[in-house]
């Protein structure tokens, strides 16, 4: 017996041992009865025994060709279950986002169940990552990153400029009230990592250079941030999306009802060719919009 049997055959054989007869089997296979018949016939010779008894009603299988059908009969489905997964796997629309953690958790994953409901047959991934990202090596498709926007050869879309207001422990001020913004400069300055906000905050409402100002720890993340704050380190100039919900749970408070928007905003960063994709474009559409309605 030959190494290898011929595929044709076996499948043509799984098909006769369900169906019974030549004429339902071609069907099937969209092939002649001939053809199931000259399988059959080749099988059985490469194997050397009958795989079917011939009877006036059709064709029932022999004691061997009963013994091997069920196993011939699960590998063909096996193999039929792999394809439709496989091409169900290609026909699926996939975004891979890359952006920094603060972002994701606080604004972008929460709004993402309305976008799969929008649209189930696109599949959204997040990676959650400050690291600069090569869109096209990291097979990243759109990275939203908080800059000045200046990508080169890249689109760069302004999504939201984030509103900072200074936040700190409850406990921190006990001692001494706040009133002014230079009162801040009384107390250890959190900042971020190019130590550039509080200058330029204080600076917007007034408040003339100071040394003091270049005091405290820097984070680079907004989340660290504030969780420096919560620790009584000192006060922390952050968005107040990301400290709402300490600030509802009393962990931390507003000091100073003075916001002034950041240098810096969040931009829809993507290769020059986004629109060329159906699901990149959709996606870029709705963060422009859920930008837009959360300003209104």
């Amino acid at each position: 017996m030959a190494s290898t049997l011929p595929l044709l055959a076996l499948r043509t054989f799984v098909e006769v041992g369900q169906r019974g007869t030549m004429k339902a089997t071609a069907e099937a296979l969209n092939i002649t009865s001939g053809a199931v018949s000259q399988q059959i016939r080749l099988l059985e010779d490469r194997l050397g025994f009958a795989l079917f008894v011939r009877e006036r009603q059709g064709l029932r299988l022999t004691e061997a060709g009963a013994k091997v059908h069920p196993t011939l009969l699960q590998a063909f489905q096996q193999i039929e279950s792999a394809i439709q997964d496989l091409q169900q796997e290609q026909a699926k629309k996939v975004i891979t986002i890359s952006t920094v953690a603060t972002f994701a958790a606080s604004w972008l994953v929460p709004r993402l169940g309305h976008f799969n409901q929008l649209y189930p047959e696109i599949e959204v991934r997040v990676e959650a990552t400050s690291s600069i990202v090569d869109l096209r090596r990291d097979r990243v498709d759109i990275a939203i990153r908080h800059g000045l926007g200046h990508y080169p050869d890249l689109e760069a879309i302004p999504l939201i400029a984030p509103v900072l207001v200074p936040v700190a422990s409850p406990d921190l001020l006990d001692h001494e009230k706040i009133i002014t913004p230079a009162d801040c400069l009384n107390y250890p300055l959190l900042h971020d990592i190019d130590r550039a906000d509080w200058s330029l905050w204080l600076s917007a409402h007034g408040v003339d250079r100071d040394p003091r100002v270049l005091r405290g720890s820097c984070f680079e993340d907004d989340f660290l941030l504030i969780r420096a704050a919560e620790a009584g380190q000192g006060l922390a100039l952050v968005p107040i999306e990301y400290a709402q919900t300490e600030i509802l749970a009393g962990r931390l408070v507003q000091v100073l009802d003075k916001p002034w928007p950041a240098r810096f905003a969040y931009y829809i960063v993507t290769q020059p060719d986004v629109s060329e994709r159906e699901e990149l474009r959709l996606f870029v559409t709705w963060l422009l919009k859920q930008a837009d309605s959360q300003f209104k």
